[in-house]
């Protein structure tokens, strides 16, 4: 099956009307939104012994390893200077919380349509909702993830920066970015099998290409422009000034983030829209 279905005919496509009508139906479908996700995340821990438990269990087992191997065993200090052992855990642990909720939705995204199929050919069902599900869980668990690291860092200091209050708003445009790549890639997935293959390559190479593992200086300053063109830099460098070295956001890096993020947005909700016409049919 080929992809005709994106190109039978000329429409004239406006960027708020677009995003307008997604945002209505994200309202419109909210509690449909919600009780999806939360049955995911508890589907996803049915028949366990601990349950939920699970989803803090983890990233406190994540976080006592990383502290533990970077720490003691490697011990690393973040850029070579001399922070405290444990700082390079919990600057660590944020930059794998930051890709993990984006490697979630990414790797899920092409397997969306195809693993619901009853939605697309019995029931009458607003399939473009699949991503915010598939988003919804991974945040949820991500959410546990920065409250054990908050834990770990108010255990650690005795206090919390106060601009972690500025986390919600650095993520919205993070949040809309992902939602674009997720729409785009659920509805390419349907035609092109291949796109679940090549996204958890992508996303490893991602990980390797931001600063999670490095800090930005360890880069050739040459190549340090290049390393913001990664949508995950900016969010994983903002996220660690906010929490762990008490910095307010940089406003205009931030609109400007903010206003790509959109743009992704509307062009991933356009694509799914114009592709789903042909879903029942190649399904």
């Amino acid at each position: 099956m080929t992809l005709c279905y994106m190109f039978d005919g000329v429409e004239k496509i406006h960027l708020f009307a677009v995003l307008s009508e997604g945002i209505k139906r994200f309202w419109h479908y909210r509690n449909l939104i919600l009780q999806m996700t939360k049955r995911e995340v508890i589907g996803r821990y049915r028949g366990s012994v601990m349950g939920l438990f699970w989803s803090l269990f983890n990233p406190v087992l994540m976080l006592a390893v990383y502290t533990l191997v970077f720490s003691v065993v490697f011990n690393a200090r973040w850029g070579g200077g001399s922070g405290s052992k444990t700082e390079y855990a919990t600057i660590l642990f944020t930059g794998l919380i930051v890709h993990g909720l984006f490697a979630e939705c990414v790797n899920r995204a092409p397997g969306l349509i195809l693993s619901n199929v009853n939605f697309v050919k019995r029931v009458v069902f607003p399939l473009d909702i699949l991503p915010w599900v598939a988003l919804g869980s991974a945040l949820f668990h991500a959410a546990i993830s920065m409250g054990v690291l908050l834990a770990f860092f108010l255990a650690l200091h005795g206090y919390l920066h106060w601009t972690a209050i500025f986390l919600p708003i650095l993520f919205l445009p993070f949040l809309l970015l992902i939602m674009g790549v997720s729409w785009f890639l659920a509805a390419t997935g349907v035609y092109l099998r291949d796109v679940a293959q090549t996204t958890g390559l992508v996303t490893t190479v991602l990980m390797f290409l931001s600063p999670v593992f490095y800090p930005i200086t360890a880069l050739p300053e040459a190549y340090r422009s290049l390393l913001y063109l990664n949508p995950l830099t900016f969010i994983i460098e903002e996220a660690r000034n906010l929490l762990i070295w008490g910095k307010t956001p940089e406003l205009s890096s931030w609109a400007l983030y903010f206003a790509v993020s959109l743009l992704v947005a509307w062009a991933g909700l356009w694509w799914f829209q114009k592709l789903r016409k042909g879903f029942a049919d190649v399904l």
